[in-house]
């Protein structure tokens, strides 16, 4: 089996290195990008398993490429980065990242998330062929997750992937309460190491699109306090 490969994105040549030294030990194979503007162009040629992408780059951030590569690929992405406003992990897995790594990190734990995002990655892959639920219908409300798409009262209504993952998630367990923990496990993935905020922060952003078309609905995500969210239809 040939080693698999790793694309780390950062401007700074300490931490190219290093991440370079560790994963080399660990029997990766690792090419770095020290400018934005490259990585796509190496993304193409390298075709990693797996990207380690820093958000502030010269050239393109870490932000576009993300977006950029989300447009054909599937490829597992970390984003690596110094700034931990909630709102920069929120807009970054939005974007279809699979984990937030902060600077300064331990390479080790970067190593166990990367193996980590690498095993869900395979998981999924393996599991592909397995016909599971797509689409979820309730009166006035579908959300079709093998096309991506959420209407409510037959209008369209845009959301980034993270957004309708976690809506799929609810609808498809009805009035059952998850907390916030296992919601990031089973949205982002159990080895995600998110804040619990992101949830709350996804949450409101569905509900505030869902209800700007009907708020006069036979269903809606509950806060259970104390708890977590259900999708509620007893109400």
């Amino acid at each position: 089996m040939s080693a698999r490969k790793i694309l780390v994105v950062d401007d700074d040549r300490n931490i190219n290195e290093l991440i370079s030294l560790y994963f080399t030990k660990e029997g990766y194979e690792v090419e770095s990008v020290q400018n934005g503007s490259h990585a796509i162009p190496v993304f193409h040629r390298f075709n990693p398993d797996l990207i380690l992408l820093d958000l502030m780059l010269p050239g393109m951030d870490g932000y576009d490429i993300c977006r950029e590569i989300r447009r054909e690929s599937q490829v597992p992405i970390i984003m690596l980065t110094a700034r931990g406003e909630t709102l920069d992990k929120v807009v970054g897995l939005e974007l279809g990242a699979d984990d937030y790594v902060q600077k300064p990190f331990e390479p080790q734990e970067l190593v166990a998330r990367v193996k980590a995002v690498l095993r869900r990655s395979e998981a999924k892959a393996d599991g592909a062929g397995e016909k599971e639920p797509e689409r979820v219908e309730f009166p006035g409300l579908v959300v079709d997750k093998s096309r991506y798409t959420v209407e409510v009262s037959s209008q369209t209504v845009e959301m980034p992937p993270k957004e309708l993952e976690l809506l799929f998630f609810l609808a498809a367990h009805p009035n059952r309460v998850f907390t916030r923990e296992q919601l990031l496990g089973n949205v982002w993935g159990y080895d995600f190491f998110g804040e619990s905020r992101t949830v709350d922060v996804h949450v409101k952003r569905i509900r505030e699109k869902l209800e700007a078309i009907s708020g006069d609905n036979p269903w809606s995500i509950k806060t259970v306090w104390g708890v977590g969210y259900k999708f509620d239809t007893e109400s």
